[in-house]
């Protein structure tokens, strides 16, 4: 009977002995996770002391390489130094004109870095392209497909050029009247793209510093080719492609610099390299003869006032989303639009429809179109009245 109780006693205690084995376990397991925890704090808190201690190295320009492990570098502040470099550094990066990292105390070149470019270079990237189709663009079927042979084409598929034999065309100068859609279209080609798309309004390049407008140029054109394929377009030219002068102030000269520089870099494009310019203007006759001779701007493409046709094809794009009780009769506003542009056109479907809240009503008949069309007429004599000339 001893015996009995003797071995039951062995079994609760090791039944006990158990229990608190995996309590310990437990309890173990939980230090170590609290443990990582704290350790991946800890090393968190080393590597932000560590930044807060870390000296800034100095920013330089490599000026020639002379063995894989010895450069001449130009620092920010000056001096020329021959300097070493970091063993995980590729050297083919380290070309004549790359900005590189020194270190403050030895001059070790400790990466490289991308090119300098100026915030509103990025802020011209920003620019996103309308989500249209050319679809939506009415009354320029045949400005539409020269577009695409001097911008699309070369592109897309430019060895059709190399099997014809000829160079692919740089650039495209769209001029004609405002609000007939010239920034339009240029949107349009880079929607219906998958390229980079660069938007700069030509008169955004003056700075008030002399030579300051010529960087921007050299840095917009850089930054093009590195991102290639990419679409340039350069809207309202005009203000830094006009005519030169001989008898001119010193800020003439500095607009005059700018558009030289601007010949220069289009000049400077390699055949068939992926970057194309499309430039706009209202004011053809005052560019420079040489901004617009072939070999820069090779096509030269109106966009004219839109005839009956292309008036009735754009009342009828943007009176598509509208609601409009009974039918439009299109060739009765296209009788009271004469010599509207596109603009205007669409100000008649803006104005059908301000005209029907003002009935409160939440649709548009074609009378509102009608008052609509003869009130921007009455708009348009006094735009002709407007002379902005000097005399």
């Amino acid at each position: 009977m001893s015996d009995t109780s003797e071995i039951e006693r062995i079994h609760e205690e090791y039944l006990q002995a158990i229990k608190n084995n995996e309590t310990v376990y437990n309890n173990l397991k939980m230090e170590q996770e609290i443990y990582k925890q704290t350790n991946k704090q800890f090393l968190k808190t080393e590597r932000d002391v560590k930044s807060l201690q870390t000296v800034g190295h100095i920013i330089g320009e490599v000026l020639k390489k002379l063995t894989d492990e010895k450069f001449i570098v130009k620092s920010s502040q000056g001096p020329r130094y021959v300097v070493g470099c970091m063993r995980n550094i590729d050297r083919e990066l380290l070309q004549s004109g790359t900005r590189v990292a020194l270190d403050i105390t030895t001059l070790t070149i400790m990466m490289v870095l991308p090119r300098e470019v100026d915030p509103m270079i990025y802020t011209m990237s920003e620019e996103k392209p309308i989500d249209i189709g050319f679809g939506e663009v009415g009354g320029l079927k045949h400005q539409i497909r020269e577009l695409k042979e001097v911008i699309e084409l070369p592109l897309k598929n430019p060895e059709i050029y190399k099997r014809v034999g000829i160079k692919a065309p740089k650039g495209v100068l769209l001029y004609g009247p405002p609000g007939t859609g010239k920034t339009l279209l240029a949107r349009v080609v880079a929607a219906t793209m998958d390229v980079s798309f660069l938007k700069v309004v030509a008169s955004a390049l003056i700075e008030k510093y002399i030579g300051e407008s010529s960087r921007m140029i050299r840095e917009m054109f850089a930054y093009a080719r590195e991102r290639a394929p990419c679409i340039i377009f350069m809207d309202e030219i005009d203000a830094i492609g006009g005519k030169r002068s001989t008898d001119s102030s010193s800020s003439d000269r500095e607009v005059q610099r700018t558009l030289m520089e601007l010949l220069n870099q289009l000049d400077g494009f390699k055949d068939l390299e992926d970057v194309k310019v499309i430039m706009a203007t209202n004011r053809p006759d005052i560019l420079d003869p040489a901004l617009l001779r072939p070999g820069r701007l090779d096509r030269k493409i109106e966009i004219p006032l839109p005839n009956d046709q292309g008036r009735k094809e754009i009342l009828k794009i943007h009176s598509r989303e509208m609601e409009i009780e009974g039918e439009l009769d299109l060739d009765v506003l296209v009788k009271l639009s004469v010599n509207f542009n596109g603009a205007d056109l669409r100000n008649i479907c803006t104005e059908a429809g301000m005209t029907a809240i003002r009935a409160e009503r939440d649709f548009a008949i074609q009378e509102d179109f009608v008052k609509a069309a003869r009130k921007i007429a009455e708009t348009k004599k006094l735009e002709s009245k407007l002379d902005y000339k000097k005399k």
